[in-house]
């Protein structure tokens, strides 16, 4: 549950370095609700560790760090760089929980139950951010 968590602290930094970056207001907006929904699922995470007797990983501040660079290399390069990363990286993180959930012990309904919505989370974040992406593509035939 401890990577999990970090995960989150990861995510509020990606979103928030790109939310402010961005100049599309409805784009900044989105981002910020999927920063917000983060913090659930921060909360969450914390939770689960408090409740299972351990603790958030020390590194966090530096994990949030590394991942604010991050976002706003993606953001400064375009929108469309930017929302693509996200689509990877929520597709990425969607993985790894589906693979997190085949490990949980079947018994521990409270963690299977969060991972399982911050999954549902995370899928949909990604597709709204691949469709942020095709509406705001130059393009449309690369697109």
């Amino acid at each position: 549950m401890r990577v999990n968590h970090v995960g989150e602290v990861c995510a509020q930094a990606l979103y928030l370095a790109q939310a402010t970056v961005t100049r599309d207001p409805q784009l900044r907006e989105s981002l910020l609700t999927s920063a917000r929904e983060e913090l659930d699922h921060l909360a969450w995470t914390r939770d689960r560790l408090d409740a299972l007797g351990s603790r958030p990983s020390l590194l966090n501040p530096l994990w949030f760090a590394g991942a604010f660079a991050i976002g706003l290399a993606a953001a400064k390069v375009s929108d469309k760089v930017s929302l693509g990363f996200v689509v990877e990286t929520e597709r990425q993180v969607s993985e790894h929980l589906q693979g997190h959930l085949g490990s949980l012990p079947e018994a521990d309904l409270p963690s299977r139950e969060v991972v399982a919505r911050m999954q549902q989370d995370e899928e949909r974040h990604a597709a709204q951010a691949l469709a942020a992406g095709r509406r705001n593509c130059l393009h449309p035939r690369v697109c």
